[in-house]
């Protein structure tokens, strides 16, 4: 029995000494052989010693930069909004899910988005973007130039109400004009005096598709004929009726005027 013990004694003395000198020389490998670390290096290349190269390689940054957010920008600062919101509403009354399809409206969307925004557009031109590529004027002159029109056709779109909702929460200090009103304090009250505009007219858009659905509604009902479901007779009429007063034609009509 004792020689058991002593045997089972020395087989865990063993492996103990062979563990802890394993662990002793992996520490010690690691303590000379650090891990190496991956570099990351910046480097503008040999001619870039000059202000001005440096100064072109920043601004082409800056302008990869901009055009990233494009989108974002296209969507919240234009007429966008307003006009997909509309005709997703044209699309919803009629009651089909999928005619026109997703892509046709974006476009169309696209579409009357740069016919209303090109005035605006083309001053931003004139002012801030012709000037700049002529070395007439400095970046952060040409930036403050091309503000100043979209901040017009922000200003006249937006609801007094909603500026003087983010003003007050923003906790500045009362405007004393148009120009003391900061982009980000701008930007939000304009969205969602678009989007609240945009439902309005989503609203009216709404009415007469309504009014045909309940009539034809009310007319199978009298007629005796509950099985049938209304949608089937509805969507017909609701077509044709759009069809004959040319409702695409009057929808952009209204569309272009409201941005008037």
């Amino acid at each position: 029995m004792s020689l058991r013990l002593n045997t089972t004694s020395c087989y865990r003395l063993l492996t103990a000494i062979i563990v802890l000198a394993a662990c002793l020389s992996a520490a010690h490998a690691a303590q000379a052989q650090p891990p190496e670390l991956p570099r990351v290096s910046i480097d503008f290349g040999a001619d870039a010693e000059e202000s001005e190269q440096l100064t072109s390689s920043l601004q082409i940054l800056l302008l990869l930069t901009v055009l990233s957010l494009a989108p974002a920008i296209i969507t919240l600062l234009t007429s966008f909004a307003r006009i997909v919101i509309v005709l997703s509403f044209t699309r919803s009354a009629l009651g089909v899910q999928q005619v026109p399809p997703n892509s046709i409206l974006i476009g169309l969307a696209l579409l009357l988005t740069a016919y209303t925004m090109a005035p605006v557009w083309k001053q931003v031109d004139e002012d801030a973007l012709q000037p700049y590529t002529q070395q007439a004027i400095g970046y952060d002159e040409a930036l403050r130039r091309a503000g100043v029109p979209v901040r017009q056709f922000i200003l006249k779109q937006v609801r007094e109400s909603d500026l003087k909702l983010f003003v007050e929460m923003s906790r500045l200090p009362l405007p004393e004009t148009p120009d003391d009103i900061p982009f980000y304090v701008l930007t939000p009250a304009f969205i969602i005096s678009e989007m609240k505009t945009a439902f309005i007219m989503g609203f009216m858009i709404f009415i007469p598709f309504i009014i045909v659905d309940m009539v034809v509604a009310s007319t199978l009902m009298s007629m005796g004929m509950m099985m049938m479901p209304p949608m089937l007779i509805s969507l017909p009429c609701k077509l044709l009726l759009f069809v004959m007063i040319d409702g695409w034609h009057l929808i952009t009509r209204g569309l272009l005027s409201s941005f008037s």
